[in-house]
């Protein structure tokens, strides 16, 4: 064993030694220039609400710059560069070089305490002491409404046509977002929502939220995947809900996913809910 680990011991002097001899080798030749790739922009924006600077990320349209038009916006929960920003933001790009759906800027507001930010208050003694921080969705709501869309509103041009998509915890936030404040955003896409928070508490208050909704018009795309009954049953009772109670402004779609898990439905849904909310007019 002590044989051994000599052994080890001179092989990782060897391979510290050769680093700078290899690294010298490169920076001999000819200089190679190198840019950085700038995909979006990042701000830290003060925010009074939630009391702390949040991140938020800008993806803007390749002609952004010098159309002089505005554009919807796709806000996106997890929107950290370290979560979902790029993930979506890579959607957006992609149909705007192949010219499959219409020009959006992606905002991504990034989650810090995801059960705090984007979970409603449960009553639930195991999950109140699993997650103490848990049931601020109002206040996130509020940090939403009061600060980050009046930045982008003021900073960016934009067209007044509003979406706001997240999956997961971040779906459970979509939906809720919808039923209590539908007029928020104009569009709501909910990737796998975790409505068994709370066991199901949010599908079983939907029809009376539903009913005192005024008939405004607004789009809801939800979609799930194979998994669980725990994420299906209350699915299907906000289902059941929509089918009975949904006014006729509200357009709505369930789409399940069969062959898709919870760790693997989010790309396809998102593209789908691209094609569906920003398809590029007939000509």
């Amino acid at each position: 064993m002590i044989h051994t680990r000599r052994l080890a011991a001179v092989g990782l002097v060897a391979g510290l030694i050769l680093v700078p001899a290899a690294h010298a080798q490169t920076t001999t030749g000819p200089a190679v220039a190198e840019t950085p790739i700038v995909i979006g922009r990042s701000f830290a924006l003060p925010s009074t609400v939630m009391g702390a600077t949040r991140e938020i990320n800008v993806w803007l349209p390749p002609g952004y710059a010098d159309s002089g038009k505005t554009y919807p916006v796709l806000f996106v929960l997890d929107g950290g560069q370290d979560q979902d920003f790029h993930h979506i933001s890579g959607i957006a790009q992609l149909g705007t070089i192949v010219g499959t759906t219409r020009d959006v800027i992606v905002v991504g507001v990034a989650s810090v305490d995801r059960r705090n930010e984007l979970a409603l208050p449960t009553t639930n003694p195991e999950l109140i002491a699993r997650y103490p921080t848990q049931g601020q969705s109002e206040r996130f709501r509020r940090f939403l409404g009061e600060e980050v869309q009046p930045f982008i509103a003021a900073h960016f041009r934009t067209s007044g046509e509003t979406a706001l998509m997240g999956e997961s915890l971040a779906g459970l936030f979509v939906v809720e977002t919808f039923l209590k404040e539908p007029q928020m955003f104009g569009a709501y896409v909910a990737v796998s929502p975790s409505l068994w928070w709370d066991g199901g508490e949010l599908a079983r208050q939907s029809g009376t939220r539903l009913r005192d909704q005024s008939n405004d018009s607004h789009t809801l795309i939800l979609t799930l995947g194979d998994e669980g009954e725990e994420m299906q049953a209350p699915m299907d009772l906000l289902i059941a809900n929509l089918r009975d109670h949904a006014l006729p402004g509200v357009s709505w779609s369930f789409t399940p996913r069969t062959t898709e898990s919870h760790a693997t439905i989010y790309h396809g849904a998102a593209l789908d809910a691209f094609r569906r909310l920003y398809a590029v007019p007939a000509p």
